[in-house]
């Protein structure tokens, strides 16, 4: 009996797929302003090039922007000037990214990554 028992409540937790905070694909944890700021952080030091940085770290950087109620921004800022705009969902970590280039006045849709596989990554510099 405790082995059926114990076979079935396997056989649950493996069917609802609950890995990692998630349950059907859905996120349990509500994202914080500190976990945006890491994941957007990471995602950048692995994604863009930082070595013209090495000189002098102010030429870029990684901080925070405006926070509404559905969703914190984290503004990336490069070596050329160029911004980077992540919107980050609180609810579900789907961050959208929008590049701007204020010089010639351009702004771009860049596509979306999702947060939590940025999350608790040392950043690769």
């Amino acid at each position: 009996m405790k082995q059926t028992l114990f076979a079935a409540l396997l056989l649950v937790l493996l069917a609802c797929g609950c890995r990692n905070g998630k349950a059907d694909g859905v996120r349990t944890a509500e994202i914080t302003a500190e976990m945006a700021y890491e994941g957007v952080s990471n995602f950048c030091h692995g994604e863009y090039d930082w070595n013209p940085a090495d000189d002098n770290p102010e030429m870029m950087a990684v901080t925070m922007g405006e926070e509404t109620d559905s969703a914190y921004q984290v503004v990336f800022r490069s070596y050329t000037g160029a911004l980077v705009y992540f919107y980050v969902d609180k609810e579900n970590g789907t961050t959208r990214m929008v590049e701007h280039v204020p010089s010639l006045d351009i702004e771009n849709e860049a596509g979306t990554i999702d947060l939590f596989d940025y999350l608790g990554k040392a950043p690769s510099e």
